[in-house]
């Protein structure tokens, strides 16, 4: 029983670690565009032009705060977000957050638009869960 825990454990943990590994915009302003390739949780995804992980962009969404994944409704947010941007193009907006930062734990604060529309507004229009930390 305790090593099908452990294997269930490292499996969760796996599926969380993002692959972004991208140079981030460093100033409000900054636009930047890709294809929607990984999506964390119900705020934050990848945004990148090519395949290669070394070049996606993680982002915050600066205007939706979805719960953890391992809040209520935290996949529900995942699984939201996931059908509605993984593999479509995106343009983004790094945004300043609290205190003017562009960066926060290791990501760019941005809107974003899909089709013209706003992701977060998209987001809402489709029931996803709100707040988090």
């Amino acid at each position: 029983m305790f090593a099908t825990v452990g294997l269930s454990l490292l499996a969760v943990s796996a599926v969380r670690a993002d692959p972004c590994e991208g140079r981030l915009p460093t100033r409000p302003g900054e636009v930047f565009a890709g294809t929607v390739r990984y999506v964390g949780d119900g705020d934050s995804l990848c945004v990148g032009r090519t395949a290669d992980a070394n070049e996606w962009i993680e982002v915050r969404l600066a205007d939706f705060d979805a719960p953890e994944l391992r809040e209520r409704d935290g996949r529900r947010g995942h699984e939201i977000l996931t059908r509605l941007a993984r593999g479509r193009q995106v343009s983004c907006v790094a945004t300043g957050g609290r205190g003017g930062r562009v960066i926060s734990h290791d990501r760019v604060i941005a809107t974003c638009r899909l089709n013209g529309q706003n992701l977060g507004n998209l987001l809402r229009s489709r029931g996803a869960p709100q707040g988090g930390n």
